[in-house]
């Protein structure tokens, strides 16, 4: 079964995210930014689902710094922020797709699927 990273400090967020994942992947989380790029450097991660907003180190940050030293490893951003320049530095950061929030479970799985 496929791997997928959940960095997302919100608890609720979280637990949404696991609903949706739960049938078809294993998955692990991290809190922050810098869980984000330990989890992702320890391997065994197919994806990483990345919100941009988090403590201690931002998504984006976390995904250049995953992305240089994993490059073929997916990354998609989940953020609240649905304006096309918040797409853009996501993309520029490094994130391979863009999800807003909230999250319509057809499409998160629909866009997990083309990367895994």
């Amino acid at each position: 079964m496929k791997r997928i990273l959940v960095a997302e400090d919100n608890d609720s967020n979280y637990i949404l995210m696991t609903y949706i994942l739960k049938r078809d992947y294993e998955f692990v989380r991290a809190a922050n930014g810098q869980e984000a790029v330990d989890l992702a450097d320890g391997g065994n991660i197919d994806l990483v689902l990345m919100d941009v907003k988090m403590p201690m180190m931002d998504g984006l940050e976390a995904t250049r710094i995953i992305k240089e030293r994993h490059p073929q490893l997916p990354v998609i951003a989940l953020t609240a922020n649905a304006f096309d320049s918040d797409r853009q530095l996501a993309l520029d950061a490094g994130c391979d797709d863009f999800l807003a929030k909230p999250i319509s479970s057809a499409k998160c799985l629909e866009t997990i699927a083309k990367y895994i």
